[in-house]
This record gives C-alpha cells, structure tokens and sequence, in this order.
C-alpha cells in the first residue's frame, strides 16, 4: 500500500474514534442521560477532566486531519517536495495524538478503577475505590448506588468505550508516524498520472 493511501486510510480511521471519543465523554457529563447532575459536584473527577473530549477527541483529531492531508493533494507544494513536506507535518501531528490518546487512556483507566461518585448511604463519594476495580465484575455492587441512578453502568460503559478507542488511537497513530516517515524518506509510491488526478 503507498504511504499517502494509507495515510488517508488511518486518517479517516483517526477522525472517527476521535469523535466517538467526545461523543462518549459528553454522554459523562449526563448520567443515564439526565442533565440534573451536570450542575453539582456529583461527578467524578475524570468526568471532569475531559479525557475523551481533549485527550482522545480533539488531540486526535488533528494528526486524523493531517494524516489525511498528507494522503492527497493539498497546498503544501506540488510533487515530491510537497508530499513529503505534508508527511512531516503529520508526523510531528502524529506525535502530538499519540500524547493525547495517552491522556485520555489514563484518565479513563483511573475513572474505571476509581468507579463512579455517587450517593450511597446518604454519603457522597467515590465508594468502589478501596475495591481497586474489583467492583467491575460484581454487579451486585452496583445498585448500592442511590444517586445518579444508574451511574455505575453508564461509567462502566463509557469509559470502557474511551479505554479501546484511545488503545486504537495510540496504534494508528504509531502507524502514522511509521507511514509518515518512510513518506518522507523514500515518498509516494503513486504514479504521476495518479497525482494529476
């Protein structure tokens, strides 16, 4: 496969795990999609920390956006100058979405192993973080919670979905900055008729 179709490849695969990712941490910001918590300190700190939505989301969305570009015809030069000009862009962009993906796998991963905060016992707090993650395979614990209703299983759920996509954003982003490199080095394989196109 030539660099600049696989580019384009891993840039539209980057781009969409990037806005599931703010998708999903937005769907945090709702408990089983109600608003009336969104207004309270009822929500956990990595709810807060916005790890889907700047981490996996918009961090990742740009390399998405800068792999694609390198992938086609864009205003950085015509011929081999200007596609290996638009590959070290999306390198250095690569790089940058790797760090972001990252962020986002461990504010996810600390918001699975904490659990949700929730009201249990006319208490408020983070009430499975002494089970170090144990809670998530004994759901009888989970209706313990009073308050968000349903909070367990909404984080579970989401956050489980912001850990696989980030996973998958730190490969594509490592094969961008593989791709990119042999497209700086050794450039397209696309013929020239392919780029008059």
């Amino acid at each position: 496969m030539c660099t600049g179709k696989c580019a384009r490849c891993v840039g539209l695969s980057l781009i969409t795990l990037s806005l599931v990712c703010i998708v999903a941490n937005a769907l945090l910001l709702v408990p089983n999609g109600e608003t009336s918590w969104t207004n309270t300190n009822h929500l956990s700190l990595q709810v807060w920390l916005m790890g889907g939505f700047i981490g996996g989301g918009l961090m990742v969305l740009c390399p998405g956006i800068g792999a694609i570009r390198a992938g086609g015809k864009g205003c950085c030069g015509a011929g081999c100058c200007g596609n290996r000009c638009r590959m070290l862009r999306s390198v250095f962009s690569s790089a940058f979405g790797v760090l972001g993906a990252i962020y986002c796998l461990s504010v996810s991963g600390v918001g699975l192993r904490n659990g949700p905060r929730c009201l249990m016992n006319g208490k408020w707090g983070y009430h499975f973080e002494d089970t170090a993650g144990a809670y998530l395979v004994n759901r009888t614990l989970w209706d313990r919670c009073e308050a968000p209703p349903r909070v367990v299983p909404w984080n579970v759920t989401l956050f489980s979905l912001l850990v696989a996509a980030s996973c998958l954003e730190i490969v594509l982003c490592g094969i961008q900055l593989v791709n990119g490199t042999i497209g700086v080095f050794c450039g397209d394989c696309r013929k020239k008729q392919d780029s008059t196109h």
